[in-house]
């Protein structure tokens, strides 16, 4: 039989076969004709071991056909119009900012692609308010930033002076942040987004904790979304997809991602030689996720749909994204040549359009009759997440000045030519005279368009961005619950991880506040002695227990309930934060004070999630991050990569952090009793950070002096003085953590075999210490006509007498970071350097932090004031038994 015959039989074969189909579809509809596929899938594998090749993928078409979309239900007109202020307002806004100061940056390409993404949101879908009082939560792309607050400005809730001040926030007035930074607009902006990557992972956390408060009964089960809208480039971000599985797992029918393919990063395409928006699909369909394609414009629709054989579909699967974006920069007669032309049949199907006419066919991301249809049916669906794939060409509308090419994301500035194009291409009605200023246009508050939207957005429930503290304040956390821990434990051996825990047991256990405790673990319960935790609150599960455990005949089993109160995470540092965050910011987003501990392996906090633990700052966040194992020296045998010896250090940057290092159990019980109090009763905008050791020390009993709990809080109290304080060798020994019982020996030491009278004093945060003496010497510089402040370490060590010996379980620039405060000669004791796997003793004397260290450290500082001769530490060299030629661990 002839090749054409061959063919000619297929093709008909092919068309008996589709009308079939069609005949299923119109008596039996969808569910039918898939049930239908699948047997004759099933069949043919059977019958004749016919197996269809698997694909994780569809067509290279939109998931909803147009018979099937969800009818407009506003004016397109109207809302094309506003859409249309809000880009010009945008791409002025940063056009102008640019003209004022040269390279103050802003973008206008992201906002360009999205538009239609964000305008169908804001008027159909984005609930401030339902009937039943719950609300939607957007995660804006933060290079979107301009066309949100353009938007704004039009709604009249951002004066024009704020938008004239874009980037430029120290401006009299003030200004408008570059990216979402709550920090900094803490009433419109909830969620910063623009460390890309953090968007959608902190999303999938949100949105299965809401389920957590719904499932506690610490918050109604109503029909409120959470969105994330990225970027196709950030997807590359291992957080954007690190825990997507989570969500589909979950169930979380409350989450909708929205990712607008531009298919454009910042240098060039995103996937080159592949198909990003197919890349993405098979992902999310793989891991769960329901996925809805919007890829072509209603232009497109009589072509698909008269597409009979699939030619057409099957051509535009061939393309990749980077050949896309030459069509998106060329002429209709180029798009005709190289896209159709490769077939007679695809030319034939689009004679009836002209070259301009080809070149004006939209994509489904600029329609909003497509975006509608696929957000209508994101909300509607229910069983699991949804991702949308909106197909946009980056920088739309911008023209020749960079719409869809790789310098897109760079433009910040146009000429008067290519605003004139970009005004007429819009219809703003600003005249040619004015067009070089690049005015911001807002017509009457009784315009149709004001009007509109103003309207829009009342049915919805309000504004958006909008971030409000609707939270009332707690009441003070009784003192009985802390007192046990004032007692110390007479002589019993307990570590500072267990005091946390027992202090957590008890908090739990409070009628009004435990309830609002959410105690966060990696992983690790058992490590830190919380497996009691599990019968008493139980984890968290949506579904409840399904299993009978392995150890459910023992005491504390592991014990899963639907109402559980413990996140238990698994092995995800940052899905954890991310938990931490959703607890630590519901007093704004969700009107409930829940108090989110987070403890984890010290080693991977700061130095693994550092970018999360920044965005809770910038968010506002509030609840208390528990570094366990903490210090270079107490997790014996671990190595190298699981000891600490430097969050405290990375904990110094983040402004509103506070970080302590307590050695005692008395200390854990103030620093928290006071947390809860300023960040819960009084609402400040603070967080902390709390370290605790797993080595057995027996807890001391609090002393009597009034002034202690003062000293815990702000970082310093003498703890110990000499019980020799007539000698005439003084020294002054500062420690911290489990360094702090090697501080002790080594008073004991310097008393009995040197006759040198040592006190002992506590610091419980360098970090305030550091903190209080930078806030001094600022007033003081700015103040020079009166008298000077002196900082909190100054003037609690002022009569101190002799040298100062300072030694923890952190780097040495942690206690050096006081040196320049402290009213004597100061020396620090710390653990620069790679861990080791060893005994405690073993590491301390390597990183010569022990007591023999501190010993001689004390006599080598005495003799540098002469108050001893240099043979008395030679001879204590040799006495102690240290190595003078050991490798200096910092570098080995």
């Amino acid at each position: 039989m002839a090749q054409t015959e061959t063919d000619g039989q297929e093709v008909l074969e092919t068309r008996e076969w589709v009308d079939s189909l069609d005949y299923v579809l119109s008596q039996g509809g969808p569910v039918r004709a898939g049930r239908l596929l699948q047997q004759l899938s099933l069949h043919a594998r059977r019958a004749a071991g016919v197996n269809l090749p698997f694909t994780a993928t569809t067509p290279y078409q939109n998931t909803i056909a147009a018979p099937q979309q969800a009818p407009f239900p506003g004016s397109q007109e109207m809302e094309r119009r506003i859409k249309s202020l809000v880009r010009w307002n945008a791409l002025a806004m940063v056009v102008r900012a640019n003209k004022i100061q040269e390279g103050i940056g802003g973008h206008i390409s992201t906002f360009a692609s999205a538009a239609t993404l964000y305008e169908v949101a804001f008027n159909h879908f984005f609930q401030a308010k339902t009937d039943s009082g719950d609300r939607d939560f957007v995660y804006f792309q933060g290079h979107a930033a301009p066309g949100i607050y353009a938007r704004a400005y039009l709604e009249g809730r951002i004066p024009k002076e704020k938008l004239e001040n874009f980037r430029r926030e120290l401006k009299p007035g003030g200004g408008l942040s570059s990216y979402p930074h709550p920090w900094l607009m803490p009433n419109f902006w909830e969620f910063p987004t623009v460390s890309m990557g953090l968007g959608p992972i902190q999303a999938i956390y949100h949105a299965r904790f809401i389920r957590y408060l719904e499932n506690r009964g610490l918050k109604e089960s109503t029909g409120g979304k959470v969105w994330a809208f990225l970027g196709d480039g950030e997807m590359d971000e291992p957080e954007s997809l690190g825990s997507i599985t989570l969500a589909s797992r979950e169930n979380l029918d409350n989450l909708i991602f929205v990712v607008n393919c531009n298919l454009q990063r910042l240098d060039g395409p995103v996937r080159g030689n592949g198909k990003i928006i197919q890349e993405l699909e098979a992902i999310f369909r793989g891991a769960g996720w329901n996925v809805i394609k919007v890829i072509w414009g209603s232009d497109w629709d009589s072509l698909i749909r008269n597409d009979r054989d699939g030619i057409l579909v099957r051509r535009l699967g061939e393309i990749s994204d980077g050949q896309y974006q030459k069509y998106f920069v060329e002429s209709g007669a180029y798009f005709r040549q190289n896209l159709f032309g490769t077939d007679p049949r695809l030319l034939k199907m689009v004679e009836h359009l002209s070259d301009e006419q080809l070149a004006r066919m939209r994509l489904g991301g600029h329609d909003p009759i497509k975006v509608h249809a696929a957000y209508r049916a994101a909300v509607d669906h229910t069983g699991s997440p949804t991702i949308i794939l909106a197909k946009t060409i980056k920088g739309y509308g911008l023209g020749e000045a960079g719409e869809g090419k790789n310098i897109t994301h760079q433009q910040k500035k146009l000429n008067e030519e290519e605003l004139e194009l970009f005004r007429s291409r819009f219809g703003i009605p600003i005249p040619d005279d004015e067009l070089h200023n690049a005015p911001f246009y807002r017509p009457s508050d009784d315009s149709a368009e004001i009007k509109y939207m103003q309207a829009r957005r009342q049915q919805l429930g309000g504004y958006m961005p909008q971030r409000k503290v609707c939270a009332t304040p707690l009441k003070p956390v009784p003192e009985a619950h802390f007192e046990e821990f004032y007692k110390g434990t007479e002589g019993r051996e307990a570590s500072t991880t267990m005091v946390f825990v027992r202090l957590l047991a008890k908090l739990l256990r409070d009628p009004e506040l435990g309830k609002l405790i959410v105690p966060i673990i990696p992983d690790e319960a058992r490590t830190f002695g919380m497996e009691a935790l599990f019968r008493q609150v139980g984890i968290y599960s949506s579904v409840g227990q399904l299993y009978e455990p392995v150890d459910m005949d023992t005491l504390l089993y592991y014990k899963e309930a639907k109402n559980g109160q413990i996140l238990e995470e698994g092995i995800t540092e940052a899905g954890s934060m991310c938990s931490f965050i959703a607890a630590g910011t519901a007093y704004a987003n969700h009107g409930i004070n829940t108090i989110p501990f987070f403890i984890y392996y010290s080693m991977f906090g700061f130095q693994r999630i550092g970018d999360l633990i920044w965005a809770a700052a910038d968010m506002r966040c509030r609840g208390f991050l528990v570094g366990g194992t903490a210090g270079r020296t107490t997790l014996a045998g671990e190595g190298l990569q699981h000891q600490d010896g430097h969050s405290h250090v990375l904990a110094l940057p983040v402004p509103n952090l506070m970080a302590y290092d307590p050695a005692f159990a008395y200390e854990i019980a103030i620093i928290i009793q006071d947390g809860i109090k300023r960040m819960y009763v009084d609402q400040e905008s603070i967080f902390y950070y709390l370290t605790v050791t797993n080595e057995p020390l027996p807890m001391p009993e609090m002393p009597k002096d009034a002034n202690v709990r003062e000293g815990i809080l702000r970082g310093l109290y003498r703890f110990k003085t000499s019980d020799a304080p007539d000698q005439k060798l003084r020294a002054q020994l500062l420690g911290s953590g489990t360094i702090m019982y090697e501080v002790l020996k080594a008073q004991t030491i310097l008393k009995e075999k040197y006759g040198v009278a040592a006190d002992v004093w506590s610091v419980t945060s360098y970090k305030e210490l550091y903190r209080n003496a930078n806030d001094c010497e600022r007033w003081n510089m700015l103040h020079p006509g009166e008298s000077p402040k002196m900082p909190f370490v100054t003037q609690t060590l002022k009569d101190a007498p002799g040298p100062f010996i300072a030694a923890s379980d952190y780097m040495k620039v942690l206690p050096e970071s006081l040196a320049k405060w402290v009213p004597g000669q100061f020396v620090s004791l710390g653990t620069d350097g790679f861990g080791r796997s060893e005994s405690r003793a073993a590491l301390r004397d390597f990183f010569e932090v022990d007591a023999k260290h501190i010993v001689l450290a004390t006599l080598g500082a005495l003799a540098r004031e002469k108050k001893v001769s240099l043979d008395v530490v030679k001879q204590a060299i040799r006495d102690l038994g240290i190595d003078q030629d050991k490798l200096n661990p910092a570098t080995s």
